[in-house]
């Protein structure tokens, strides 16, 4: 089915876009074409090809937000310089007289 001159004079007239007659008979191929070219598009893929949203498959990259073994306290504050209440005590530099 070949687009007519009139076809796109209502495409236009939808898009709001004005067009003279010879942009017209100008664009009416041309839209064909396209039209043409998608369609065959959908040709390639067989009944066997199942359609899809994205060309690679997708997958959650995250990990579930478990709470894991770690390290000990103790062992993390063996070596600090300073400890108060099972925390490293730091040099204070706020309000300092």
């Amino acid at each position: 089915m070949a687009l007519t001159k009139d076809d796109v004079a209502r495409l236009a007239a939808l898009a709001r876009i004005d067009l003279t007659d010879t942009e017209l008979e100008h664009l009416a191929p041309q839209i064909d074409l396209i039209l043409e070219s998608v369609a065959s598009v959908t040709e390639a893929a067989g009944d066997d090809v199942p359609a899809t949203s994205h060309p690679i498959p997708l997958s959650n990259v995250f990990r579930a937000d478990e709470a894991r073994p770690s390290f000990p306290a103790e062992a993390m504050l063996a070596g600090a310089p300073a400890v108060e209440d099972d925390k490293f005590r730091v040099p204070r530099i706020l309000d300092e007289e």
